[in-house]
């Protein structure tokens, strides 16, 4: 598997967002360009919310040794889901379980937590737009395919999301060492989503307002939080001791 799967030059990525074909994970702009197609690409970028980031020259010239035009899309090798089309997945199922990564940026944690998710069971993923790590081949590699296996949802923003959960009646519980009940306290059996932040900034305070329950995982050492891809798999098999 290539590393990255790159399209590049200003009309193409323009041609490729407007077909909606490609879903694309992060748009590169040398600084400086002007003209009236990179103006229409701007204005793409803002109406279909896509990541971007300006960027010198070199930076283009590290991504790709092609004719580059000042513009480089990277691509996702999966297709991503919109949040009514997991609610329609899942409206069903008494027990659904959906995982809400707020700001994890980290390729190989995001990874990780999707391996652990689709062997758990969960039902989605969502992430948002800005602040999460890309779907490359090292998140791939790191999920062992996972990636394929569960739906991954992308919003912009992630209290949006979390309203369309609560109005189908899924029960919001927030994963945070501030929390004064153990995830040992709650009952797991019901329709769930499960919100886990960053290691360095953890969940955002608007995010956190939002949540039906806080809660955390008794510690007893000195070090203070766990790694955040061992967080989820234990909040996650906590669900399914108690479901079993």
């Amino acid at each position: 598997m290539e590393k990255n799967l790159d399209i590049y030059g200003i009309r193409t990525v323009i041609e490729a967002i407007r077909s909606g074909e490609k879903t694309i994970d992060k748009i590169f702009i040398q600084i400086g360009l002007t003209g009236r197609l990179i103006n229409e690409l701007e204005a793409l970028i803002r109406k279909n919310k896509l990541k971007s980031s300006y960027v010198p020259t070199q930076k283009l010239n590290r991504l790709s040794k092609k004719n580059h035009q000042g513009v480089i899309a990277r691509i996702s090798p999966i297709k991503f889901y919109e949040i009514n089309q997991i609610i329609e997945k899942i409206e069903d199922k008494k027990d659904a379980l959906i995982l809400i990564l707020d700001q994890i940026n980290d390729v190989r944690n995001f990874g990780a937590i999707i391996r652990t998710a689709e062997v758990s069971g969960v039902d989605a993923i969502i992430i948002q737009n800005q602040s999460s790590a890309p779907i490359n081949a090292d998140t791939v590699k790191t999920s062992a395919g996972g990636v394929f296996n569960v739906p991954i949802c992308k919003v912009s923003h992630i209290k949006d999301a979390i309203y369309h959960l609560k109005s189908s009646k899924i029960m919001v519980i927030a994963a945070s060492e501030k929390a004064e009940k153990n995830i040992y306290d709650l009952s797991l059996k019901k329709s769930l989503a499960i919100i886990m932040g960053s290691e360095q900034r953890g969940i955002s305070p608007s995010v956190l307002k939002l949540s039906d329950e806080m809660v955390k995982l008794p510690m007893f050492g000195k070090i203070e939080s766990l790694n955040v891809s061992v967080a989820s798999g234990i909040f996650l098999y906590e669900v399914i001791r108690q479901r079993i």
